[in-house]
């Protein structure tokens, strides 16, 4: 059965890129309506916008969608992860910004949220898109390789020249446990790019309150890691939420290797565009 929040509920958090202060409130939502996020500091156009990886516009170091007025809400993944893990189906996501707020650079505070409010059940069967065929996509060294199966199956792996993080694999085989194994990963950056990135107009909120920073081979959080593997961990948890702008959740044995928020949606992009290639199926 689809599920919404029981409770409206409320946090506040800068954005990693942006560096401004939002607030983001999470209300119940109909069946059927998915995800939906609505601009409350925009009045004068359209303010609705659905996050649908047809919508997508920017993959650089997040995900970004906008709507036909050009309305826009980024670094979108780490709350629809959370949506994803948590098992909700329907929600409206008021902010009076552009940018998700980072909180702590994981999903676990939107978790939180999430599990503050109290999920509620809705008659109405969940959709779950089932691939049907072999898909695969490869680009500036990303690729991901997805079967047939009738179970979701994720195999991450990454690769990095910093010692601090190396060769890293994680495989995710079950929702339900995404809270505990996935949702607590950080995002994560190098030192040495940091002042490049805020010449660009990105990185203007990252500090490591939220995010794992590196300097050379050295992890700057005093607190360490939460994972051994946090990283691909990291990776993986983007996987959930740029997929899950799919509209359902997936159903699939999926291998990636150097996943990126670009390739990601070029997947679902390649699922989409042959319609033999999926089915969308109902779980009750």
């Amino acid at each position: 059965m689809q599920t919404t929040i029981l409770n409206p509920i409320s946090c506040y958090g800068i954005g990693v890129h942006s560096g401004k202060k939002t607030q983001l409130t999470l209300k119940p939502a109909l069946r059927d309506v998915g995800v939906v996020f609505i601009r409350t500091d925009v009045s004068d156009v359209d303010n609705v916008i659905y996050p649908h990886y047809a919508n997508v516009y920017d993959t650089t170091l997040s995900t970004s969608v906008k709507n036909s007025a050009n309305v826009s809400i980024s670094t979108i993944e780490h709350l629809m992860a959370a949506i994803w893990g948590c098992g909700l189906d329907n929600v409206i996501v008021e902010i009076d910004g552009a940018e998700v707020p980072i909180m702590d650079g994981s999903s676990k505070p939107f978790v939180f949220m999430i599990e503050c409010a109290d999920l509620r059940r809705i008659n109405a069967p969940k959709r779950c898109l089932k691939l049907l065929k072999d898909i695969h996509v490869c680009n500036s060294g990303s690729e991901i390789i997805a079967t047939p199966s009738d179970k979701l199956s994720i195999d991450l792996t990454i690769d990095f020249a910093s010692p601090a993080i190396g060769k890293q694999q994680h495989i995710f085989t079950e929702q339900d446990t995404f809270k505990e194994e996935i949702a607590n990963s950080r995002t994560f950056g190098f030192l040495h790019e940091l002042d490049y990135l805020r010449g660009k107009g990105l990185a203007k909120g990252a500090s490591l309150d939220n995010a794992i920073g590196i300097d050379k081979n050295i992890i700057m959080n005093h607190d360490g890691l939460r994972h051994d593997n946090e990283f691909v961990r990291h990776k993986l948890l983007d996987f959930v939420g740029d997929v899950f702008s799919s509209g359902g959740s997936l159903i699939g044995d999926i291998k990636g290797l150097k996943t990126s928020h670009m390739i990601n949606n070029e997947f679902l992009h390649k699922v989409f565009s042959d319609p033999s290639a999926y089915a969308w199926i109902e779980e009750k």
